[in-house]
């Protein structure tokens, strides 16, 4: 794990939930203590802004993706008092558009990179067993071979590394070791393959997960410690003594409002936007990021018969074939991406790359025809001298880039949690005082404790609810033991346990629960990242739309006006995304994403503020880059 700087100052304390301190003699604010019932709902945002304004803060966390979220956490449960800021939605860049695998990164064995591995598989551990097992799945996947005696022995090396490590961190790994297949069971597994693609193959297990849920259930658990969250709000500069950083310079997108947040440490996760954000210190700091997009398509699972994912290697990295519901996720891509960062488009070239390499495989080749949805995500890479992003580290750093300033860039979505202790580690090594070390190894997320017996009651709850089974286990799998806040709203409306037009697997009660306690302030939040309907239907959402705004607008406050112009805005969303993936080219593919709006309706309608500080077109594409401070994003693989 490459890091500039770690420092833990303290002991460690085996509290799962430690305790906060009551009162500080320097007037800050202390935070409160462990609250299970804890919202993101509006009310609790406008606290949270309340606090930005008239305390100070002991650490500001810019960047709302996983790794800021994890970072929150870190600090938070120390006793720290925490801020957490996000220019956009939580989770809106590619904390929310990644595989959506939490594993150890198997072809990081062949680059040597063992370190790594290492480490990802025991978060991988972690996250399956203890933080989030209700959000985290084991998944298992085909190696397929195309060598009878020299490649299976190779790989097969490689398997049992892969074993070992899952091992090494004192813990079961949560999940199966590997097996070997010959042709004849891999056919058997996998019967839509070509007879001759392979001539054996190895199953092995990783997890999954769905990302953008976990973000959202990361930076919900921070604040039922006592963080201070808010999205939307937009850095567009720091507050300085000298040279040192004490804070920073807030817009509120909803309102308008502009303000200052104080703190005594700034962490800067802001991911591919990690550049842009140190300039607005008057440096580039210590390392540079570089962003390469990465895509994937969602097809129907019945496309072709398959009992497991599969891992296909190509002319430059690997592509994966995901089990994803009922549907399959395949990617993704590794290209260079300089232009937008908050709206990365997938071109035609990028989804004719995807076809043709899953088609070599498949006795039924996939068509344009078969794909549901299209996405497509950065990865925050640490540059170097190499000219391929795949060969760019997927390591993190941590430094003090300015007295104040803490920056994490780099590293995997899968160790997240490292990344965060990591920065907090840098904050508190500045700081005065005995802080705790991390405990967030043994915090669950809020949902994971009870899981398992939940999960074992589906049967009777499903009974006294009225609800199939099965809708029961969509639930306790997306929202964990909170899934019975849920069947509460069902409870008090029946109408909410009716299924979303054209998205069946999605209930009207997700959608009020998201806006009312899961921070979703507009209809993209809730039907891109809260549900996963945007890339899911094959309407991308144009039928759910309209009902999902109107069940918004009863826990938001909309009048008609506003209801239609969020429903307005996403429609133009998935016209300009899909005009945009007939695109031959970044540069076309971008412009045409670029001409849908993009704006928070809020404070005056004749004052439109563009999100992100970003006007539709070229020229805001290049203001958004250059004034934004957006969410963490890392890597989707």
């Amino acid at each position: 794990m490459a890091k500039t700087s770690t420092t833990s100052t303290t002991s460690t304390t085996s509290a799962t939930r430690p305790a906060r301190a009551d009162d500080r003699s320097d007037g800050t604010d202390p935070g409160v203590g462990f609250d299970p019932s804890a919202k993101l709902g509006p009310d609790e945002r406008a606290a949270a802004i309340e606090t930005f304004k008239t305390k100070e803060l002991d650490v500001l966390v810019v960047g709302g993706g996983i790794v800021g979220a994890g970072s929150a956490l870190d600090a938070v449960t120390r006793g720290l008092s925490v801020g957490i800021v996000e220019a956009r939605d939580w989770g809106s860049g590619t904390s929310s558009r990644s595989s959506k695998l939490v594993h150890g990164g198997i072809r990081y064995l062949e680059q040597l990179n063992f370190g790594l591995v290492r480490e990802a598989l025991i978060e991988r551990g972690l996250l399956l067993q203890r933080i989030a097992p209700h959000l985290v799945k084991p998944v298992r996947f085909l190696y397929p071979l195309n060598h009878r005696v020299w490649e299976r022995f190779y790989i097969g090396i490689g398997m049992a590394m892969y074993d070992a490590f899952s091992w090494s961190g004192g813990r079961p790994p949560g999940v199966p070791h590997h097996r070997h297949l010959s042709r004849t069971q891999v056919l058997r597994s996998m019967p839509s393959l070509k007879k001759d693609a392979f001539v054996g193959g190895m199953t092995y297990y990783d997890a999954q997960v769905d990302d953008a849920r976990y973000v959202a259930a990361l930076v919900r658990t921070a604040a039922s410690y006592g963080a201070h969250a808010a999205s939307r709000i937009r850095i567009e500069g720091f507050v300085k003594v000298g040279e040192r950083v004490v804070g920073a310079k807030a817009h509120d997108i909803q309102t308008g409002e502009r303000f200052e947040i104080r703190a005594k440490q700034v962490v800067n996760a802001t991911g591919v936007w990690t550049d842009d954000t140190q300039a607005m210190v008057g440096t580039r700091g210590q390392f540079k990021v570089r962003a390469s997009k990465g895509v994937h398509l969602v097809i129907p699972r019945d496309r072709f018969q398959s009992n497991m994912g599969m891992i296909l290697r190509t002319e430059k990295s690997v592509l994966f074939v995901i089990p994803w519901g009922r549907h399959w996720l395949v990617g993704t891509t590794d290209t260079d991406w300089y232009l937008d960062k908050a709206h990365p488009a997938a071109t035609a070239a990028d989804i004719d790359y995807i076809l043709e390499h899953i088609n070599k495989v498949l006795r039924v080749p996939l068509t344009r025809e078969d794909v549901e949805g299209v996405y497509a995500g950065l990865r925050p890479l640490l540059a170097g001298e190499s000219d391929q992003t795949s060969k760019l580290s997927r390591e993190h750093v941590v430094a003090h880039t300015a007295p104040g300033l803490v920056v994490v860039a780099g590293g995997k979505w899968t160790t997240y949690r490292v990344m965060g202790k990591d920065a907090i580690d840098e904050a508190v090594a500045a700081m005065d005082g005995k802080i705790p070390a991390s405990t967030t190894e043994d915090i669950p997320l809020l949902g994971a404790e009870g899981y398992p017996a939940a999960w074992n009651r589906r049967g009777r709850t499903a009974r006294s609810s009225g609800l199939h089974k099965v809708r029961i286990e969509h639930l306790l799998n997306r929202y964990g033991t909170l899934a019975t806040e849920i069947l509460q709203l069902v409870e008090q409306d029946p109408f909410l346990a009716e299924p979303l037009p054209g998205a069946d697997d999605y209930i009207g009660a997700e959608v009020v629960y998201a806006a009312s306690h899961e921070g979703a302030l507009h209809l993209e939040d809730v039907l891109a990242r809260r549900t996963r309907i945007s890339i899911e239907a094959w309407d991308r959402g144009e039928s759910a739309a309209p009902v999902a705004a109107r069940l918004m607008a009863d826990v938001l406050g909309w009048d008609l006006e506003t209801t239609e112009h969020e429903v307005s805005n996403y429609l133009k969303r998935v016209a300009a995304e899909r005009e945009s993936q007939l695109q031959p080219d970044d540069a076309s593919a971008d412009r045409v994403r670029l001409e849908a709006p993009d704006i928070a309706f809020g404070f005056d309608e004749d004052d439109v503020v563009v999100d992100g500080g970003r006007s539709s077109g070229a020229e805001g594409a290049k203001a958004s880059d250059e004034q934004v401070v957006g969410e963490k994003t890392s890597e989707p693989e």
